[in-house]
């Protein structure tokens, strides 16, 4: 993802005795003229901020100060208060005591020396008040104040994401703070405790050091090239054989999702977004047939269906596209697929610019990848170099190679064609052994198997049974049997070239008409190809059309029987069987998050 806010800490990180290193400085403006927002994150009160900086507005957009209590946006006069004032029992108490502390918008400030008898005052009052330390001061502070809440708020007033930001700090006290954001580092001058639970360190021997650093993350288009947090993001998958959890990290990856039809792959990318969305990143799923739309029940979805005479991306849409933790559902279910192929070219090249220049949405799921992904100009969509792609597909070897070298990780469902599976698996490195391609091609619906393709994943290959999901899967007949295709787009059975009176504009009405249609007006539309056709180019779905090209050269009589059953065994299976959706039993309102 693309970096957009750098969160700083100033005493011992930036800053020496309260004196800015002029050569970070000179960094922070060059990320705010490149574009990334810059916020310090400070335990000091705003008017010892301003001492120190006499020129704030200049080099941060927003300054935390009060350990996270008060926001202070540039070129607003008043700072944000966040919390409740030091409590008018509290300062008479403290000053009954012989304590002289410094009071500001919501924090007292004490020597340590007064300490013992600043945290009996609060025992004595049973007030609920936090207390902290830092450069030799005790700091009392309101519940629930942290230098991550008043981040959390001066992000969200810029109108970004902590998910695309980046954060410095040197001592425990920061530790909330980088926990907040999606990277996070300590300098190597400051507590080792933070280093160790960090992971990413600053090198160098002082403040000055930190300049290099934020150089190299604006040379760089995304915030990936760095190591993550040290708790990065996990999804949870399922449950190994023996019932423990297995769960992937999410350093914005490139994934795939691959198995055949209805082995459950969709309802295990649901799950996977309901995660992601719940965490408040914003995620854009462009969703062909529709399989997606369950998800609008949760917190921050809007569910947009594009419809034959719709404009692909109205300006409304773009707005959507460019919140940062807005998830947007695109259904595509109501065109043929030609109209399909040139919306998701659309959408997708919206998409990555948007990500280029503002960072969201951070994650961009497509299902039925293989219509869009297949060939060496198509590849140019998909921008590799940005991470946090998941393609769904049931035929792997459409995907232009191009993309699939770009990823490294894949989801499998089951794939009874061994070939397939054997260019699946000869993506992975180290290539695994021929046994996976037969445990493959059995499992079961509920399960899949974990692919890493880094050679040092720690996890190796996993199978694993699904988690539980939050939404509902939609079902195909839930999805557009009773939707009609575009205008002029409707099967007209003819004899002679002279229409019959029947037409049939959704699949339910050609359910109804096929069975009824003379056996010579069948017999020519068959064997001419036009239902495969239509259910192809109008209907839009490519997997009906496959299934019944067998029947070409075969009888019409038994064909006719075929057809109705291949529409009815796709679009209208028995609610109760549970291989029709991928895992009607696990439908579930716990866990997945």
């Amino acid at each position: 993802m693309k970096l957009r806010v750098l969160a700083l800490d100033l005493d011992g990180t930036i800053a020496v005795d309260g004196r800015l290193a002029d050569r970070v400085a000179d960094a922070v403006r060059e990320a705010r003229r490149g574009g990334v927002m810059t916020v310090l994150v400070s335990g000091r009160m705003l008017g010892d901020v301003r001492a120190a900086l006499p020129v704030p507005d200049d080099l941060f957009d927003a300054v935390v100060g009060e350990n996270g209590a008060v926001v202070q946006m540039r070129n607003i006069r008043d700072p944000v208060v966040l919390a409740r004032g030091p409590h008018p029992a509290l300062v008479a108490e403290v000053h009954r005591r012989g304590l002289k502390p410094r009071l500001g918008l919501c924090m007292a400030e004490f020597d340590l020396t007064a300490a013992p008898d600043a945290i009996a005052s609060l025992h004595a009052l049973d007030i609920p008040y936090g207390v902290g330390f830092e450069r030799g001061k005790l700091l009392v502070l309101p519940p629930g104040v942290s230098k991550a809440s008043g981040l959390r708020e001066a992000v969200w007033r810029l109108g970004s994401s902590v998910h695309n930001a980046v954060a410095i700090g040197d001592a425990e006290d920061d530790v909330s703070m980088i926990d907040a954001c999606e990277i996070g580092a300590a300098v190597a001058w400051g507590s080792e405790a933070l280093q160790r639970a960090v992971g990413e360190v600053v090198a160098g021997p002082g403040p000055a050091s930190v300049a290099d650093y934020i150089r190299r993350l604006l040379v760089s288009p995304t915030v990936p090239p760095i190591r993550p947090r040290r708790a990065p993001l996990r999804l949870r998958l399922g449950t190994r054989a023996d019932g423990t959890p297995i769960d992937a990290d999410d350093c914005g990856r490139n994934i795939i999702v691959a198995g055949d039809a209805k082995s459950g792959k969709t309802w295990l990318v649901g799950m996977l977004c309901e995660q992601l969305i719940l965490r408040r990143y914003a995620v854009c799923i462009l969703d062909p047939e529709g399989d997606y739309r369950s998800l609008g029940t949760l917190p921050g979805v809007i569910v947009h269906r594009v419809r034959p005479d719709d404009d692909i991306l109205p300006e409304w849409l773009e707005r959507l596209f460019q919140q940062p933790a807005l998830t947007v559902v695109v259904d595509l279910s109501a065109l043929a697929i030609g109209a399909k192929r040139a919306a998701v070219r659309t959408l997708l090249r919206a998409v990555d610019a948007f990500r280029r220049s503002i960072g969201v949405p951070h994650r961009v799921f497509l299902d039925e990848a293989h219509y869009f992904l297949h060939s060496p100009e198509d590849a140019k969509l998909f921008d590799a170099d940005l991470g946090g792609y998941c393609l769904v597909t049931y035929r792997i070897p459409d995907l232009a190679s191009a993309v699939l070298g770009a990823c490294d990780g894949i989801i499998a469902t089951k794939l009874a064609d061994r070939r397939v599976a054997e260019r699946l698996l000869g993506l992975v490195t180290p290539t695994p052994s021929s046994e996976w391609a037969e445990v493959l091609a059995r499992l079961p619906v509920g399960e899949a198997v974990l692919l890493p393709m880094d050679p040092e994943d720690e996890h190796g290959i996993t199978r694993f049974a699904f988690a539980s999901r939050l939404t509902s899967h939609v079902r195909h007949r839930q999805k557009y049997i009773d939707v009609g295709v575009a205008p002029g787009r409707e099967f007209v059975f003819t004899r002679d070239g002279w229409p019959t009176g029947h037409r049939a504009r959704t699949l339910q009405e050609f359910l109804t008409i096929l069975p009824n249609v003379p056996d010579d007006v069948f017999a020519r539309h068959f064997t001419c190809g036009d239902f495969q056709r239509w259910f192809e180019h109008a209907v839009g779905d490519r997997a009906l059309a496959e299934a019944i090209v067998g029947l070409q050269n075969g009888d019409a009589t038994a064909a006719r029987a075929a057809i109705v059953r291949a529409i009815r065994d796709r679009y209208l299976e028995p609610l109760s069987a549970p291989a029709a959706d991928g895992c009607e039993d696990r439908r579930s309102t716990a866990g997945a998050t």
